[in-house]
């Protein structure tokens, strides 16, 4: 038994989610048993992605099989069009997978007071987990393209269903946005499984395939641009914001969390792996898109006074941290890129379920609405103390590491850019200190005298991000360790092919 969950580990981490769903179809309508299954059914992908931590071999690198990718598996699926299930993992991918395996049960907890469509709602949810974990695993460029079609569709439900007062105008506008990047992407991927000798999807293969650079400098925008959307970058940002303030607290945590990094994930997997020489060229480039979405994204923070829209225009700012990073071509500016993807993932997801306990309580998410809570609701205040200052990059809690190391290999390359972005962590610690003292400190309002703590549940829900905050603050080696030897890998690959 044990031997058959290592050789087919992947498999059995992407599609228990998808088969667990189907289950939940045919349970009897209790909402405690559909709620217990959903996090049963969660909780075994996690524990599967412990095991993959836990066997996975921090000193290979590489992209090639055999080679670098480890865990892999190779199954034949449309063979006229030698289409595979081709699974494996390597630096880049195994934080991501670890990153949304632990996530959905916390998701799943944070949807407790779902009651309206609850079989749909965590059908939709586990298939949307299934489409996540196939897209950081994926090696055949047809099932990247699928699974990233698969997340698609129930976050359009998940929004479109069960969101807010203006669900319906979020949920379309983020699926044409979506859509769009996806179109393109497709797009790409039929030229250049056309263009291969003989015609493949695998990922490993085309990353060798010898083109012009006229060709491959086409392919390349056109796949940042439907991964730029997804991120998002500016100006492509507009339909997030929206979606977030119309989507349910834990719809906004896989959002934030999990969806703007499969943007990321993408450009790095494909665009830089693949066209490594086009990257080197474009490199000042998308360290001005950071620049951007640094700046802009923590100014727009800055102005909401709805604290949801707040969150979700500092994810566009912290996501800009990752493409400066990025875009730094040094290992220290990759590394920091590689570790934020996972760190804001972290905080990102525990502001997201602190801004759903306050709604809960409240019924509405107004900044000045508040005052004084820390008074009546003390261990949701330090909580949400420990979530700000890790957003605004506090020394000692984990975003301040990533986005040192992103600072510090950008200012090796772009001085200028790096300098005029560094002010960005000036400005989002100031909304940050204004939005805590505008929510909890203060007189409090009389109308909140009676305004109830964290219960278990949300605590539990909260507690394993806090401690990553704090662990991976003081030591990051755990996740450092994973990515090191493929970002140094990524890192030759394109800083070989400039020269």
């Amino acid at each position: 038994m044990f031997d058959f969950i290592q050789n087919h580990i992947l498999t059995l981490i992407i599609f228990i989610p998808v088969i667990g769903g189907l289950i939940i179809l045919f349970l009897p309508e209790r909402h405690n048993l559909i709620r217990w299954s959903s996090l049963i059914i969660t909780l075994i992908p996690f524990t599967l992605s412990i095991m993959l931590y836990a066997g996975f071999d921090r000193s290979v690198s590489g992209f090639s099989y055999p080679g670098g990718l480890q865990f892999v598996e190779r199954y034949s699926w449309i063979q006229a069009f030698n289409i595979e299930l081709f699974l494996g993992v390597d630096g880049l991918s195994m934080p991501m997978a670890l990153l949304c395996t632990m996530l959905c049960p916390l998701c799943v907890l944070a949807s407790w007071g779902i009651d309206k469509g609850i079989k749909g709602y965590f059908f939709l949810f586990l298939l949307l987990e299934t489409g996540m974990i196939g897209v950081f695993c994926a090696l055949d460029f047809f099932l990247f393209f699928i699974s990233w079609e698969v997340m698609l569709l129930p976050m359009y439900f998940l929004i479109g269903v069960w969101g807010g007062p203006d669900r319906e105008y979020a949920a379309i506008k983020f699926y044409i946005y979506t859509l769009i990047g996806s179109l393109m992407m497709l797009l790409v991927i039929i030229y250049m499984y056309l263009s291969a000798t003989p015609h493949t999807f695998d990922m490993t293969r085309l990353a060798q395939l010898g083109a012009g650079m006229e060709f491959k400098t086409l392919c390349w925008i056109v796949l940042f641009i439907g991964f730029a959307i997804k991120v998002p970058v500016f100006p492509f940002h507009t339909w997030l914001p929206d979606a977030h303030v119309e989507a349910p607290t834990a719809i906004s945590v896989i959002l934030a969390g999990v969806l703007l990094k499969m943007g990321t994930y993408g450009m790095l997997r494909v665009n830089y792996m693949m066209f490594p020489d086009v990257t080197f060229k474009m490199s000042m480039f998308i360290a001005v898109l950071g620049m951007i979405n640094i700046i802009y994204g923590a100014f727009c923070a800055m102005a909401q006074k709805d604290l949801k829209r707040l969150v979700a225009y500092s994810s566009i700012s912290h996501m800009g941290y990752v493409l400066l990073g990025m875009a730094s071509l040094t290992e220290e500016g990759l590394n920091g890129a590689v570790l934020q993807m996972f760190n804001h993932g972290v905080v990102a997801a525990m502001l997201f379920l602190l801004v759903g306990v306050i709604y809960d309580r409240a019924h509405h998410r107004r900044i000045d609405g508040f005052g004084g809570i820390a008074s009546v609701a003390p261990n949701y205040a330090v909580i949400s103390f420990l979530a700000f200052f890790a957003a605004l990059g506090l020394p000692g809690l984990n975003s301040f590491i990533s986005e040192a190391l992103v600072l510090l290999g950008a200012f090796q390359k772009y001085r200028i850019i790096t300098a005029v972005s560094a002010t960005g962590v000036i400005i989002t610690a100031a909304y940050c200190l204004w939005t805590i003292q505008r929510i909890f400190l203060g007189k409090l309002n009389e109308k909140y005298a009676v305004f109830p703590d964290i219960n278990a549940r949300e605590f539990i829900s909260l507690l394993p991000l806090g401690i990553l905050v704090i662990v991976l603050g003081i030591y990051p080696h755990p996740i450092l360790a994973l990515m090191k030897p493929t970002v140094r890998f990524i890192n030759n690959l394109i800083t070989g092919s400039g020269i």
